[in-house]
């Protein structure tokens, strides 16, 4: 017994990866290092320094949160399943890693349009940006994208408890998703499929609506802008953010529209790389590196702390030379 239900399965073998593994494991593990300096890194920024204490920048370190715990969830046991020769993880070790995994994918999928939103207000209004979007607002719009992603993952996961799972007990994947986990149930799926489709499709198409809303709203603003100028600055702050919904989003529908069967699995573990680590990898360096207040704070903020020592140490000199120049002057 498992879980509540009448499984007889009381672990999961992770089939995971069967080729070249020892440089899989040093490519994971360089990308997931990367993602999480980027996104750490992103968050102190952003923390650190007063001109990025803006709605956008709110909703980035939100983002950068996400990432940090959406790829944590998955490569840890990635990385120690690469190097084991038998990749297994405990019935409800599965579930528990499923459920983190949807909630924080849920919520950010929905993070992502309040994003666009955000871009929308702020290029229609710049000059009422902060009113129009107060901190009160932002909070409450977070809040109501974990809430959304917690009760989405429960729905699944208490589904998955109804299940029962008889045997064989390999699943063709690097973590567990509910896909692959459907398919080595013994009982009747049909249900499960359903409503992962329903709960899926409502969300991806929701949130995809809303930022083809916002940015056809922002298009329109645009167009209204007289400036070529004005045009090319306003366009350039939302470029960053479709990257990164182009690879969250595109990523995403592949892996849960595809058709269930062994070869999309095979396909799917492919798919879950990039929805699982390259995404959270490449969005600080998409934000970064697209976003002039983010460059330009991350340079001075460099040049202040390449510079900390030597200014340290001229304050010290210059002490040291104040208390010999009042001793000699005793």
């Amino acid at each position: 017994m498992a879980g509540g239900n009448h499984s007889s399965v009381t672990e999961f073998v992770l089939l995971g990866f069967t080729d070249l593994q020892e440089l899989l494991f040093v490519i994971f593990l360089l990308m997931y290092i990367t993602a999480l300096v980027g996104n750490l890194g992103m968050i102190v920024l952003i923390k650190t320094n007063s001109q990025l204490h803006v709605p956008m920048y709110f909703f980035l370190s939100h983002l950068s949160f996400l990432d940090i715990c959406y790829s944590s969830s998955i490569m840890p046991k990635l990385l120690s399943g690469l190097l084991a020769e038998r990749n297994v993880i405990s019935f409800n070790g599965c579930i528990t890693q499923f459920f983190f995994f949807a909630v924080l994918g849920t919520t950010e999928a929905i993070l992502l349009a309040i994003m666009a939103y955000d871009r929308y207000v702020a290029i229609r209004e710049p000059l009422h940006y902060l009113v129009a979007m107060p901190h009160e607002v932002c909070v409450w719009l977070v809040v109501g994208s974990y809430a959304a992603g917690s009760l989405n993952a429960l729905v699944h996961t208490s589904g998955l408890l109804r299940l029962s799972f008889c045997g064989p007990n390999l699943v063709n994947h690097f973590y567990c998703e509910m896909p692959p986990l459907l398919l080595l149930s013994c009982s009747d799926t049909r249900v499960n499929k359903m409503v992962m489709a329903t709960c899926v499709g409502f969300i991806i198409t929701t949130s995809v609506s809303a930022i083809i809303v916002s940015y056809a709203c922002i298009l329109l603003t645009i167009w209204n802008i007289r400036s070529a100028e004005g045009r090319h600055k306003a366009f350039s702050t939302c470029t960053s953010h479709l990257m990164a919904v182009a690879l969250f989003y595109g990523s995403a529908a592949f892996l849960y529209f595809s058709p269930f069967s062994g070869n999309a699995e095979d396909q799917g573990k492919t798919t879950s790389v990039f929805y699982t680590l390259v995404t959270p990898m490449l969005n600080p360096f998409i934000y970064s590196l697209r976003n002039k207040e983010v460059r330009s704070t991350l340079r001075r903020t460099v040049n202040k702390l390449l510079s900390w020592p030597y200014s340290h140490r001229s304050r010290s000199d210059q002490t040291k030379a104040g208390i010999t120049w009042s001793q000699q002057k005793k």
